[in-house]
């Protein structure tokens, strides 16, 4: 399995291997660029809405959860998977920061790419911008995600939750009001987990299995008996990556919940909803290529990233700047 899919890797990054950053005009009128030499060689021009791609964004790789999730839910769908890596970790950074790269990252994949929607696959940057969003694309279907606690109360026997997650989401107004209007229905062990997105940015091993350990001991005692955490909630998208030393830490018989499913079926109600969602018909000759991957920072660690991660097929990453003033 693992070799037929480094395969698939090598094979799309030929396929993939010349592309480069354009911009190709507003919204309406735009044919984005495909993830394969042959198209991308093609006239621009005006294509139908469910033929042009949807957005994905994070601050790192986190978000290759959730693209998992999108491309398997919607594999007729395009996907443009921005990693502002050059800008992470958010979790560490402050809500102004943070809206800033939000906004000019939506911008440059609306401006460049053409995407009829945007799915924000970072739990921080969603709860720091998610609204400035809606306020600034009021037309462009938009989809967050959020620590999911409703469902964890939903599946949990003792009441007992934990939830992982970074500082900024956990300090955040969005956050803070999601967790009160459970009150009342189940105990919350919130643990901001400090370093542990920029280790599983970095891939390192030891640094992953010394916070895992970490910050599931600072959770408390997980198991089903009585007063014991009994499901653990992943409140960033890169923590589903390292969920086997997770379960090392917590033992088996632990819910481990996480956003990547209910993200994509979300995101697939609002393209039928709006007529926009892709078929095997609505595309033709131009059906659906690899994921077309973008990053701030390494190409390389984007790749590797992917390699290492994703299910779906990629085309090799690039590097695409994308300054604070696209913000307008």
């Amino acid at each position: 399995m693992a070799e037929a899919h480094r395969i698939r890797r090598a094979q799309d990054d030929r396929a993939g291997s010349g592309l480069t950053d354009r911009t190709v005009g507003s919204l309406g009128a735009v044919n984005p660029p495909i993830a394969r030499t042959e198209d991308a060689a093609r006239p621009i021009g005006r294509t139908k809405n469910a033929a042009r791609p949807i957005g994905v964004f994070d601050s790192g790789v986190g978000g290759l959860s959730v693209l998992n999730a999108l491309q398997a839910e919607m594999p007729h769908e395009r996907f443009v998977y921005f990693a502002d890596t050059a800008h992470a970790p958010y979790g560490e950074r402050g809500d102004d920061h943070v809206a800033a790269r939000t906004r000019a990252v939506t911008r440059h994949l609306i401006d460049v790419y053409g995407i009829k929607a945007m799915v924000v696959a970072c739990n921080t940057a969603t709860a720091a911008a998610i609204h400035l969003l809606r306020a600034d694309h009021a037309m462009l279907p938009l989809v967050g995600v959020e620590p999911a606690l409703k469902p964890a109360v939903k599946i949990s026997r003792t009441r007992c939750i934990a939830v992982l997650a970074t500082r900024s989401t956990l300090a955040s107004a969005k956050f803070k009001a999601l967790h009160s209007s459970l009150a009342g229905q189940a105990a919350f062990s919130l643990v901001p987990c400090d370093g542990l997105a920029a280790a599983i940015e970095a891939n390192d091993g030891a640094a992953i299995a010394s916070l895992c350990a970490r910050y599931t001991g600072a959770a408390g005692t997980f198991g089903s008996d009585a007063g014991q955490l009994d499901t653990l909630v992943l409140g960033c998208t890169h923590y589903p990556f390292v969920t086997e030393q997770l379960r090392a830490d917590t033992g088996a018989a632990v819910h481990f919940i996480d956003t990547g499913t209910p993200v994509a079926q979300q995101t697939r109600r609002l393209m039928a909803a709006s007529d926009q969602l892709a078929d095997d018909a609505e595309h033709g000759e131009h059906a659906p290529g690899p994921a077309l991957l973008l990053t701030s920072g390494s190409p390389l660690q984007l790749d590797e990233a992917a390699s290492r991660w994703l299910l779906g097929p990629a085309a090799r990453a690039f590097f695409s700047s994308v300054a604070a003033s696209a913000v307008a």
